[in-house]
């Protein structure tokens, strides 16, 4: 169940997006949107079910809030994806 939930998480094109723009290091949300072309709340939105399924975590520096991938593990996945869909 834990599994389908994983991939669950990754089946949305805008969340696809959210963690291709933050493999390149950490952003704020901010940089996020304007990067993926969605708005800052819908990108909010987003983080907060990749937080919660610990694909993204995130830093505090004062007011703002940086995020990046939670480990190594989800960039293979993210690479392994792609490296996948790649090979047809």
């Amino acid at each position: 169940a834990d599994l389908a939930e994983l991939f669950r998480a990754m089946s949305d094109t805008s969340r696809i997006r959210i963690l291709a723009s933050i493999m390149d290091g950490e952003q704020n949300v901010g940089a996020i949107a304007e990067r993926v072309k969605v708005s800052e709340s819908a990108v909010s939105h987003h983080l907060r079910q990749l937080r919660q399924m610990r694909l993204v975590r995130h830093r505090k520096d004062g007011r703002e809030v940086y995020y990046a991938l939670d480990d190594e593990h989800v960039t293979a996945l993210f690479k392994l994806g792609l490296d996948h869909i790649r090979h047809r």
